[in-house]
């Protein structure tokens, strides 16, 4: 691939020698985390304030030229892993609840062909309240999709349409609803820390969305994102934000309110009954491979040599296709990720996880140990905790995960 920086050859002859060159690491490593395709659906109904995902409004689609780079893109990406199998797929966006479910059918049915599906494979769909009706939905089931993710933010009108939603609460209520007789595993997004939001209303609110019977939830909270509109207004002195102690006040209820309900946190932001994890984004998160499909995607890939690859694609739709159109992929960034960055990235990952981080990998990606007087600090500061071979970061040090890997990324 280009801009490898170590040839195939060069790189054999380091790992047969047992030396780690730029950008090495045992060929094998991902396999600790797995491997998942990634879809990018990069068009929305509307342009949310507070968004800077890739996502972009537009009046048509030809949805027959969409499926057929989709497609394409996938056997490029193939070329890139070679033969392996594909524990989950995502189509993320964007809004991929829009696409039609023959395109998802393409998509999932070329993912089978070029790598193959493990059984019982998670592939899941993101949806919005205002995309979803019953036909729909059991088309994409039909596809092959059998999980789905909706993006209801919010479970009050007037914080809705200040967040630029374009439903209400009844049309998510009623999506869920009707998602839940299609599917088996549902999830939903809510925000908080949201405008004049207060510790009391969040937990009232958290309350509710428990009581419709998630077996996963994604609860995250409000971010300023440069270049969006909040940002702006958030300039201007115009956005009511919680201070940053009610809004950590509503982290901490965040914990202890999902974990009474049997939903504990897996990782920082997210919550699952046992076994209704989102094995897909487990992925990323303990530093497995995954192929990056669509507009602005973005893919860690592992070669038979060892070396591993971050790859991104071209994030404007109209150029992504052009480019598909005439080269096969839309890649724009190619470039080699050393074993000791992907240690660190590692570690940065794994620990916003429960189960944390297996310190004899992160020593074997680094070619040394975490520090160990800085880890014995931060065990005796109660931020850590290790047992045998893992690591973890203790309630108090999730709420400052940030400054923790300051002190161990040294």
């Amino acid at each position: 691939m280009a801009g490898m920086g170590l040839s195939d050859q060069a790189a054999t002859v380091a790992l047969q020698s047992g030396r780690q060159g730029p950008g090495l690491q045992a060929p094998s490593d991902w396999t600790n985390g797995g491997f998942g395709i990634y879809v990018h659906w990069p068009f929305c109904s509307a342009k949310c304030p507070y968004c800077d995902f890739n996502s972009h409004v537009s009046r048509s689609v030809d949805h027959a030229l969409w499926r057929e780079a989709l497609v394409a893109e996938a056997g490029h990406m193939r070329a890139l892993t070679g033969p392996r199998g594909a524990d989950t797929m995502f189509f993320g966006g964007g809004t991929p609840s829009l696409m039609e479910p023959a395109t998802v059918a393409a998509v999932i049915g070329a993912v089978e062909k070029l790598w193959g599906l493990a059984p019982g494979a998670e592939i899941t769909l993101e949806a919005n309240p205002t995309s979803i009706e019953a036909a729909r939905l059991r088309a994409f089931a039909e596809a092959g999709v059998n999980r789905v993710s909706m993006g209801v933010q919010a479970l009050r009108d007037p914080d809705l349409k200040a967040l630029g939603r374009m439903h209400s609460v009844a049309d998510a209520l009623a999506a869920f609803d009707t998602a839940r007789t299609v599917f088996d595993r549902v999830s939903f997004d809510l925000i908080y820390a949201r405008m004049g939001q207060s510790p009391e209303n969040w937990a009232t609110e958290l309350a509710e969305a428990l009581a419709l019977g998630p077996d996963h939830l994604s609860l995250y909270q409000l971010a300023i994102e440069d270049g969006t509109r909040f940002a702006e207004l958030h300039a201007r002195g115009r956005l009511d934000l919680p201070e940053d102690g009610p809004a950590a006040e509503m982290y901490e209820i965040t914990q202890e309110v999902t974990a009474a309900a049997g939903l504990p946190a897996y990782e920082i932001s997210n919550h699952a009954r046992p076994g209704s994890e989102s094995r897909h984004n487990l992925i990323y998160w303990r530093l497995g491979d995954y192929a990056g499909i669509g507009p602005g995607a973005h893919g860690r890939i592992t070669g038979q040599n060892g070396l591993t690859s971050a790859l991104a694609t071209e994030r404007d739709p109209a150029a992504w296709l052009q480019k598909v159109g005439r080269e096969g992929n839309a890649i724009v960034e190619d470039f080699a990720t050393p074993s000791e960055d992907r240690a660190d990235e590692y570690l940065m990952m794994a620990l916003r996880l429960r189960e944390g981080a297996e310190t004899s990998r992160y020593e074997a990606l680094a070619g040394r140990p975490l520090p160990s007087s800085r880890v014995e600090d931060m065990i005796a500061s109660g931020h850590l905790n290790l047992t045998g071979d893992r690591l973890r970061a203790t309630a108090m040090g999730r709420l400052v995960l940030n400054s923790v890997l300051a002190e161990l990324l040294v």
